[in-house]
């Protein structure tokens, strides 16, 4: 199996729980995130809880990712993970066999400072790997952009200390 993995941290100087509660709500990744367009069957109700579920479709709008809830633990670890047939079709047919678990870890290093990283890990058999585009969209520089996203998204939230 191949393993491929990502890292980016940020320090922001909103607090954890305001961080937590912003990265985690996965309708606010199309604003974020440069590899999601959309993201489909979220829970009515924040914060999501272990074992819930929704989907996300890259930027072709053709490929589905089901993601599952592994870890929350607010305001300091969230991990979910999308298992078994990555990138199919609405159907649930088609993709490539795999893992992706994305860690988000949450810490305060100093004072009025938190520190946001975010961790994926891509595991893909060697038989079956996955489209070169795929790994364009999880590279690092497009993690960075997701960070900026988020503290700019951040910084227009009515309160913010930004």
């Amino acid at each position: 199996m191949g393993i491929v993995t990502t890292t980016s941290e940020t320090a922001f100087t909103q607090t954890p729980e305001q961080i937590y509660d912003f990265v985690t709500n996965p309708a606010n990744w199309p604003k974020t995130y440069p590899g999601s367009a959309h993201v489909g069957k979220v829970p009515d109700k924040m914060p999501l809880v272990v074992g819930d579920t929704w989907t996300e479709t890259g930027p072709d709008g053709n490929r589905v990712f089901t993601w599952h809830l592994a870890i929350a633990m607010r305001p300091r670890l969230w991990v979910f993970n999308s298992v078994g047939n990555l990138g199919h079709d609405a159907d649930g047919s088609g993709g490539m066999p795999g893992r992706i678990t994305v860690k988000y870890a949450f810490t305060q290093p100093g004072q009025d400072v938190t520190l946001f990283s975010r961790t994926m890990t891509v595991e893909a058999y060697r038989e079956s790997p996955l489209p070169d585009g795929f790994f364009r969209i999880v590279n690092p520089a497009n993690i960075d952009a997701y960070h900026r996203a988020v503290a700019r998204e951040l910084a227009a939230q009515p309160g913010s200390s930004a």
